[in-house]
């Protein structure tokens, strides 16, 4: 079998690296911007689909399509991101003879639909945040969305149908500000997704972001697992995930767990997808949204579960039968937590941060996982999202899952690039954090209220040794007439030991 990754970065590296467990060839696609970067160099084969922007590269179906007919690849995965919820794309890889590694197309439109995933929802008998049940196009007049929203009650949220990410949302707070919010969703909306509709929900206040892992196979099996936690989120985007909640019971994880299960068995859904709730202060639970493929925080669960989930995605699509105990995906081991790594300056409003990485030292040792993306020696793009790679830690208990991220951060050192590592050092070390008492608004607000604070100061002596090690590398390379990225680049353990040589 050969399998064809449609997409790049971390998600690509992961993916192969399940690939080779399996025994099973992995094919690449690469941008211009991309020639020299991780996933190319770690696949057994790779091919050029087009120039630097997205959507000459990886949003292009019938480039990829094309790519998996020239490698003779079997089947399509497409990670997360991109063309991964593109019903369009899931049909061509179908009609080229291709299995996608996904739900069906159907599927994949149905859920894709903010509206129609609602009312899939409401079929199954699982309580949705009250707001509009159809699609509210641009030919619906400002006055009558205002009397819809006076209906359904303030503060409301302006959703995009074909949203997510927070992208196309907004808040409104009073009448007022609803004309402006609706024409800047609709426009952030066609832009992103090239789908002006909106609607409304109202808006549950102050609430946790919960969702369930769901798996299902093609011969009716549907398995939920437990619970992530995703509030701590920045402008409606989650930075850092951890499984299990600390705000869900055996008795709520259970009933939620069910409710999942419900809306993915009422559409047919097959292989990996994700039902994500609202927690309000009550214990209450809302149907959010579905997304229909693997998430970024897909290894927390992994690792309070030891269920590799690409492997399952993988042996889904061949038609194997889901032999999971229920049991066992619902009662984690332990506590895991994921820090996303962005190459963004923290000091700069989280302001994207491109450019070449000199060196790069992951953190690992017990209980640390890193799904990294690059190497030393690539140049970060500037047209991609700038998750870079992400940081996972395990440990028997939340207190010393986060005592074991706040070492391995204290490890990790990415010199040529600012990344966020500096910000989840300062995150770790925040009381209400650590204690678990916050929500969805939590992060912007804590923020706010520390607008001007240094986040690289917290890290300033360890970028100082890792431009010392960086410095030797170049130095010892120089001398041995090595050329290209240096040992440190590989990860075995030469950077270390330049560090240590430093500070003697």
């Amino acid at each position: 079998m050969k399998i064809l990754i449609a997409n790049r970065g971390e998600i690509a590296v992961r993916v192969m690296r399940a690939c080779r467990e399996m025994g099973i060839r992995s094919v690449a696609v690469y941008s211009d911007a991309d020639r020299d970067a991780r996933h190319v160099r770690e696949a057994d084969q790779a091919l050029h689909i087009g120039p630097g922007p997205a959507s000459e590269s990886y949003l292009r179906i019938d480039a990829i399509v094309d790519a998996a007919r020239r490698a003779g690849a079997d089947a399509v995965h497409p990670g997360y991101g991109f063309l991964a919820e593109n019903p369009g794309f899931a049909r061509a890889c179908a009609g080229a003879g291709l299995t996608f590694i996904g739900p069906s197309a159907d599927a994949i439109a149905l859920m894709g639909s903010k509206t129609a995933a609602r009312e899939a929802a409401i079929r199954a008998g699982v309580p949705v945040v009250p707001g509009t049940e159809t699609p509210l196009d641009d030919t619906i007049p400002d006055d009558e969305i205002a009397r819809v929203a006076d209906r359904i009650g303030y503060p409301i949220v302006v959703k995009a149908v074909a949203g997510g990410g927070g992208r196309g949302m907004r808040v409104v707070e009073e009448r007022g500000a609803l004309p402006t919010a609706i024409r800047t969703a609709r426009s952030e909306a066609k832009a992103a997704f090239g789908d002006a509709r909106i609607y409304l929900e109202r808006r549950i206040a102050r609430p946790r972001h919960v969702e369930i892992q769901l798996l299902g196979d093609v011969h009716g099996t549907v398995l939920p697992f437990v619970e992530r936690e995703c509030s701590i989120q920045r402008r409606h985007q989650k930075v850092v995930e951890e499984s299990p909640s600390i705000a869900v019971s055996p008795a709520l994880r259970e009933g939620r767990a069910a409710a999942a299960a419900a809306v993915a068995r009422a559409v047919g859904y097959t292989n990996a997808g994700t039902i994500e709730f609202l927690l309000d202060a009550d214990g209450a639970f809302y149907f959010l949204e579905m997304n229909t493929r693997l998430q970024v925080e897909h290894p927390v669960t992994e690792m309070v579960t030891s269920v590799d989930l690409v492997h399952w995605q993988i042996r889904i699509a061949r038609g194997e039968r889901l032999d999971i105990d229920p049991a066992r995906a619902l009662a984690p081991q332990g506590h895991a937590i994921e820090c996303r790594i962005y190459a963004e300056d923290p000091d700069q409003g989280f302001m994207p941060s491109p450019g070449l990485i000199r060196a790069i030292r992951p953190a690992s040792g017990p209980g640390i996982r890193d799904d990294g993306g690059v190497a030393a020696g690539y140049r970060v793009p500037v047209y991609y999202d700038s998750l870079i790679a992400k940081l996972v830690s395990w440990a028997d208990s939340r207190a010393d899952a986060i005592a074991r991220m706040s070492r391995a951060l204290r490890e990790y050192q990415v010199l040529g690039i600012k990344t966020t590592v500096p910000f989840f050092l300062w995150l770790m070390e925040q009381e209400d954090y650590r204690t678990g008492r916050y929500d969805t608004t939590y992060l912007d607000r804590l923020l706010e209220s520390r607008r001007g604070l240094s986040f690289s100061e917290l890290a300033e002596s360890d970028q100082e040794l890792v431009t010392i090690a960086a410095a030797l590398d170049a130095f010892f390379r120089t001398r041995s007439g090595v050329m290209g990225p240096g040992p440190a680049a590989a990860g075995s353990g030469w950077l270390h030991a330049a560090r240590r040589e430093a500070l003697r």
